[in-house]
């Protein structure tokens, strides 16, 4: 029987994008077009005391000036869109423009439309911003110290959160260890640089009260659904079109409030409006990743048994809760911390913590990798500390492959997995023991050679579920229907009667 597994089937996108023949959300063009860009904040925490933009609507080309006054009662704040329960949520307001401050530099302040990108972009120089500079805090753990400079008079201490997880006795699984090890760990702050920058175009069909936005998304559903609810038009009045997106990494997820700045352009005007990101405020203003200060310890037998987890992670949010913010240091990470391996005994403690920084949202894993690291970090601790081969740790501990479905200390249950297999393949490619007998002769000539070895499984293809809530819905329609195509309806006649089959032309979708 034929299957598609290893037919290779060749990508039916590729000429088109080798080519240059592809359309990217920058390449539309629209009759009446008009070009946004927005002023940015140049500092991390200030005050606003004033915003004169009189000089910037007299410029050439300009048609509109915003500021966040212009859009109160207009627009709602940007939501946060993965409420996690049971950790005390605190999710400030978010205004698609700062009005009273701004909480890290590249924070929105106002928008300028004209007929031309430059027009628009030459017009921003001539916004007069009167700050009041605040002190600024970029550390998560420094930012949940008392004492520190708070961004939101709502959230003391900058805590959005405190999420607990936790399995078995873990208190007195490191009461009775005979071996310990502890350390703190810092995962960096990184920046998603796809080759596509963001950017969105927005046409609003005032007859019809219906918009349209073309926006670099890898999820034009959850895109729709949160420009409703920032631009208050019901989700069936909104179209969303996800051209070819050029990198996304997860950064391309979130819904920004750019993004219904543009819409709101369009519905006030009357016009389409279309807005592209620049390198610089790509850094600035879309997503960054990580930014965790971890305390771990590891507790286990010195025949190398693992028998407890410990940790206390400061996980940085940035200044304001992004689209899948809360739930990326909590149910991709903590839940993650037993990994491929049989640990009885897990205590974790997740502090989610704004500071004035970019917020932070998902990035390739999203909390999975700050959860691998820091397991697979401390087992080679311990595997050092008693003097045992890190592979043989590793093998000691896995989850054998015939104790699947298995529930982790975590609470959630692995349906099935072969992990001794996937090592002892891996080793076998490797050679491992070759490269061991290598690496002591050189180590005897005075060259050090090293390896490194990591298990790892992680939670994937998010849809609703008790763990994941209501999060990763999609559906799909066909991107274009033949000349021929029928689809049929069932109308039932006015006045009672029989139902009648009517045939009509399905409409091909642009």
């Amino acid at each position: 029987m034929a299957t598609l597994f290893g037919s290779g089937i060749k990508r039916r996108e590729d000429p088109r994008l080798v080519t240059g023949k592809a359309t990217y959300t920058d390449d539309v063009k629209l009759p009446g077009l008009l070009y946004a860009a927005i002023l940015r904040s140049t500092y991390a925490h200030a005050r606003l005391k004033n915003v004169n933009v009189a000089k910037a609507k007299k410029a050439p080309g300009v048609v509109a000036v915003y500021t966040g006054a212009d859009l109160k009662d207009k627009l709602n704040t940007v939501p946060c869109a993965w409420n996690v329960p049971n950790c005390d949520l605190k999710v400030p307001s978010h205004p698609l423009l700062a009005t009273d401050k701004v909480r890290y530099a590249g924070d929105g302040i106002a928008m300028v439309v004209a007929e031309s990108r430059a027009a628009a972009r030459d017009a921003l120089d001539l916004i007069d911003v009167d700050y009041d500079a605040l002190d600024a805090v970029v550390d998560p753990e420094k930012a949940a110290q008392k004492g520190a400079p708070e961004l939101h008079t709502e959230v003391p201490s900058n805590i959005a959160f405190t999420w607990k997880v936790a399995g078995g006795d873990a208190a007195k699984a490191f009461a009775e260890a005979p071996v310990t090890v502890e350390q703190r760990i810092v995962q960096n702050r990184l920046l998603p640089t796809a080759l596509e920058p963001r950017a969105a175009c927005a046409s609003y069909n005032t007859g019809t009260g219906q918009l349209t936005c073309w926006v670099t998304s890898q999820n034009p559903h959850i895109h729709r659904f949160l420009l409703s609810v920032m631009t208050k038009l019901p989700e069936h009045k909104i179209r969303v079109i996800a051209p070819e997106v050029g990198g996304g990494f997860g950064s391309k997820i979130p819904g920004y409030a750019d993004e219904a700045l543009v819409c709101f352009a369009s519905m006030e005007l009357g016009r389409p409006v279309k807005w592209t990101e620049d390198r610089s405020e790509n850094y600035k203003v879309t997503i960054h990743g990580r930014d965790h200060v971890q305390y771990v310890a590891l507790c286990g037998t010195k025949d190398g048994k693992i028998t407890g987890l410990r940790t206390r992670v400061y996980a940085g949010l940035g200044g304001y809760a992004s689209t899948a913010a809360p739930g990326i240091p909590t149910i991709l990470h903590g839940l993650m911390y037993s990994g491929p391996y049989t640990i009885p005994n897990i205590d974790g403690t997740v502090y989610g913590v704004y500071t004035t920084t970019t917020p932070v949202d998902a990035y390739r894993g999203a909390g999975r990798p700050e959860a691998t690291f820091l397991l697979e970090r401390m087992i080679d601790l311990f595997a050092r500390k008693i003097g045992m081969d890190p592979v043989e740790v590793r093998r000691k501990n896995l989850i054998p492959k015939d104790k699947f479905p298995y529930t982790v200390a975590t609470g959630i249950t692995y349906d099935s997995g072969n992990y001794q297999g996937a090592l002892d393949k891996a080793l076998q490619m490797f050679d491992y023991k070759k490269f061991r007998a290598e690496q002591a002769k050189a180590r005897k000539a005075g060259r050090y050679l090293g390896v490194g070895v990591t298990t790892y499984c992680e939670i994937c293809g998010l849809g609703p579920s008790q763990v994941a809530g209501a999060v990763g819905m999609s559906s799909a329609s066909p991107s274009r229907t033949s000349r021929s195509s029928r689809a049929t309806r069932r109308r039932r006649p006015r006045g009672g009667g029989r139902t009648a089959v009517e045939p009509r032309r399905s409409v091909a979708a642009r």
